[in-house]
């Protein structure tokens, strides 16, 4: 990262100059417990806590409680043993509410010092008068309240007497100011309602603009990173702490390009809807593009934040095609999982001049780019199951796989070649008769006469019934508006396989390559000892389309 890392180039200048007096870089993961998290997160995630090592600081997690209407302790859990996943752990764990009185404190100052005033407008009325891109904004009838009554009105709040949305507290700036965010932005508002942490102990809570810096300087945070969008109110972070005066060393904000990924939705408001409405299955459905949904599927820590290293942190907003997160799943995974034999669609196949009641056993590698993960045992019979995509009746040119006359290779066995096709009245294919010869099988020395292609297969006799969920994008381009995403229809279906003996052992959340199909994990909600079910995590390049 540090090759494209701008932020660490303005960490190491700062360092240079002694900045911060010797004293470690601090930073901080900051969510707002009000949605799981998404992979757009964990940019940041791998961002705050690997700065924070590479300089040997600290960073700690600090939940943005301030707005109790959307938040939930079950979002909190989520966010923990997602930090822990990725393979972080925080220095602090901390909670903006934990610093509800410093705020207040924060805000008396500003008041006395002329620089707040408690206002009557609406938030319709806020909105109208402040203005425009082209056009100042007006100043509301309440801007030039005493002090003394601005401390008053502001305690009664404190206390209660005024119903939500009945006053708020604006910071006193520019209403003619070139930046809207600097227009006597709302710093407080009125919420009766419990809050997760604090209770009722308030009904009224400061504004994220208001808060945010207020915590960074309480913890000495040294650099406050966040996303792009957050440049604008840069000038407003920068004011509250210098104004309220209570920290002598202001923390830092440098804004980055927030993650965007094709196919994703990156907008817990938006993947909020989609859980709401039932489109998928919950915050954790394999295709959302949530941590908690990616770990389902089979995605891995370490292919994540390698995703994230080799993306790089850049200033500008960019898209990021989601072939490259896939490649760095694919590429964590080939080296790691175990392979096992599963056929989709399958066609029985009978080899007919082999023993009826006769089964023996074949040696397999687990994972051909991993000598180090050893082989398996496979069975070998009369009957068996095959792949029905290698199977063609009539075949289209450079398909090498098996049809009527043609001579294949099953992996691990022999030579088979398939002799006649047998269908039912309705013309579909019931099974395959077949031959094989006794004098290739693999593992046995035969080094004789070549054959074009190998498949794989699975003893009829000896076998476990699998249910797959292959998944689509959940999110595709809308034909009918260019350039944005609409909900897929057709973004998973659950097929019926059939997988060797050895996946009646699995684990949920166990992880394979099922063999010239991709990597699959077992479901770890759904996959039972005598219900498998795997969900597929990302497939591989198919050696003929």
């Amino acid at each position: 990262m540090a090759e494209t890392n701008f932020i660490h180039q303005i960490i190491e200048k700062d360092i240079e100059e002694n900045k911060y007096g010797g004293r470690p870089i601090a930073t901080r993961f900051p969510p707002e417990p009000n949605g799981y998290l998404h992979i757009g997160h964990a940019k940041a995630i791998c961002l705050d806590f690997t700065t924070a090592e590479k300089y040997g600081g600290t960073c700690n997690l600090r939940y943005d409680d301030t707005n109790p209407v959307k938040e939930d302790v079950e979002y909190v859990d989520s966010i923990e043993e997602d930090v822990k996943w990725l393979g972080f752990t925080w220095n602090k764990r901390l909670w903006a509410s934990d610093y509800f009185e410093t705020m207040y404190d924060a805000a008396v100052e500003l008041i006395k010092k002329g620089k707040a005033y408690v206002c009557d407008l609406s938030a319709e009325e806020i909105k109208e008068y402040r203005g425009t891109l082209t056009e100042p904004g007006k100043e509301s009838p309440a801007r030039n309240r005493t002090v003394e009554e601005n401390l008053k009105l502001f305690s009664e709040m404190r206390e209660g007497k005024y119903a939500d949305g009945e006053k708020v507290l604006r910071a006193k700036i520019d209403m003619a100011s070139a930046n809207i965010n600097m227009r006597d932005p709302v710093i407080y508002r009125i919420a009766h309602t419990t809050h997760h942490n604090t209770g009722d102990k308030w009904c009224i809570y400061p504004m994220y603009d208001f808060a945010h810096p207020i915590e960074d300087a309480i913890e000495g945070i040294t650099h406050s990173l966040c996303t792009l969008e957050f440049e604008d109110h840069r000038p407003l972070y920068d004011w509250v702490v210098r104004e309220v005066g209570f920290w002598k060393e202001a923390p830092q904000q440098i804004e980055f390009g927030r993650l965007n990924i094709t196919h994703m939705v990156m907008s817990k408001r938006l993947l909020k809807k989609l859980v709401d409405d039932g489109v998928v299955e919950g915050w954790d459905d394999p295709r959302m593009p949530t941590i908690a949904g990616l770990r389902r599927r089979g995605y891995t820590p370490e292919a994540i934040r390698n995703f994230c290293e080799e993306i790089g942190i850049a200033k500008a907003i960019s898209t990021v095609d989601v072939a490259q997160l896939e490649h760095c799943v694919r590429d964590d995974l080939k080296n790691r999982v175990e392979s096992r034999n599963v056929v989709f669609d399958p066609i029985k196949v009978v080899i007919t001049n082999y023993p009826e009641g006769k089964s023996e056993v074949c040696t397999v590698e687990n994972n051909v780019n991993a000598p180090e993960l050893g082989s398996r045992e496979i069975t070998f019979s009369r009957e068996l199951y095959v792949d029905g995509a290698d199977f063609m009746e009539v075949p289209e040119k450079k398909y090498f796989r098996l049809f009527p006359g043609n001579e294949v290779r099953f992996k691990g066995a022999y030579f088979v070649t398939c002799n006649e096709v047998i269908k039912d009245e309705n013309g579909k294919i019931v099974e395959l008769h077949c031959t094989y010869d006794p004098q290739t099988k693999s593992g046995e020395g035969f080094e004789g006469r070549k054959v074009k292609g190998t498949i794989h297969f699975v003893d009829a006799n000896n076998c476990v019934e699998l249910k797959v969920r292959q998944y689509g994008y959940l999110m595709i381009d809308d034909p009918e508006n260019p350039g944005e995403q609409i909900v897929n229809p057709d973004s998973v279906k659950t097929v019926t396989c059939i997988g060797e003996a050895s996946l009646k052992d699995s684990k949920p959340g166990e992880k394979f390559q099922f063999f010239r199909h991709g990597y699959f994990v077992s479901d770890t909600k759904l996959s039972k000892e005598n219900d498998l079910v795997f969900n597929e995590t990302v497939g591989l390049k198919s050696s003929w389309k």
